[in-house]
């Protein structure tokens, strides 16, 4: 049996709708915290129990007669989320679990300026440590353009921080990527990258937008501590800006510069590119 952690969200969800595409339903099961939600999983045959990465008892049993358990990131930031995740992790062992999957981050390795970055290396570490077989997925940013480029489509400029070349991900391909492993033949041992096939930096974004919009977008870069200060001004609070602008500079210092070839291997096509994406979420922007 495979059992997926938080299948009620975005990419758990996703992962799990991928699966069924490919394994029986009673070969899956899912861990939420409301098992109401996943009554549409339920509905359709998946194994559906209450689980929660603070309630590590509760995790046991639904992870019971797993020999895959994918875990997917917490990522509450008033939590301790390394500590949670090596609750998860003992009890995927304690639970008898042969192999557990972790949806980590690409670049998470020691030095990284990106704060949210920490807790993927200590899991990475705990996994290390776990005595069974693991898997890092070291998934591309697949967070919305927008949260990186700023209005740029409101104001016509990507008026942001320096930064560097990004692989950047589509969560959908992400999941189904990562559905393709839980469900395949061939084991991945340590930690893996899924990313697109070509990163960009903010000056290419650019270019690549103004072709699509048919509207010059112009690449602004803004001094790290005045988008500080214009991001306070704006509303937001001091620690999510530095937080924010520490993103900013591990691009730069190329933290996320590598481009993978696995995702591409595993969907069997290329993955959705950086055209792709802003030409999708323009639409969804637009409705």
């Amino acid at each position: 049996m495979i059992v997926v952690t938080g299948a009620t969200g975005g990419l758990g969800g996703a992962t799990v709708e991928h699966l069924l595409t490919r394994v029986p339903a009673d070969r899956i099961g899912v861990s939420v915290r409301d098992a109401a939600k996943a009554r549409h999983l339920a509905d359709r045959g998946v194994r559906v129990r209450r689980g929660s990465y603070e309630d590590p008892a509760a995790l046991r049993e639904s992870f019971a007669g797993a020999e895959q358990v994918l875990l997917v990131s917490g990522n509450d930031p008033a939590a301790d989320v390394a500590a949670l995740h090596r609750g998860a992790i003992e009890a995927a062992v304690a639970a008898g679990a042969q192999r557990i999957l972790y949806t980590s981050q690409q670049g998470a390795v020691p030095g990284n300026p990106y704060r949210p970055s920490e807790p993927h290396v200590a899991t990475e570490a705990f996994l290390a440590e776990s005595g069974v077989a693991w898997t890092a997925l070291r998934n591309g940013a697949y967070g919305t353009l927008d949260q990186v480029l700023g209005p740029w489509r409101r104001t016509g400029r990507i008026a942001q921080p320096a930064d560097g070349p990004v692989p950047y991900a589509d969560r959908a391909d992400v999941a189904e990527g990562t559905a393709v492993i839980l469900a395949g033949d061939r084991s991945f041992d340590g930690p893996v990258t899924l990313t697109a096939p070509t990163a960009v930096t903010f000056d290419e974004v650019a270019t690549i937008a103004s072709g699509l919009t048919g509207r010059t977008i112009e690449r602004v870069v803004v001094d790290d501590e005045q988008w500080v200060a214009d991001q306070i001004a704006s509303g937001a609070g001091e620690p999510m800006a530095r937080l924010l602008l520490s993103w900013y500079q591990a691009a730069r210092a190329g933290y996320f510069a590598e481009a993978d070839p696995l995702l591409a291997e595993l969907l069997g096509r290329q993955p959705r590119d950086i055209a792709d994406r802003l030409a999708a979420e323009g639409t969804d922007s637009a409705r």
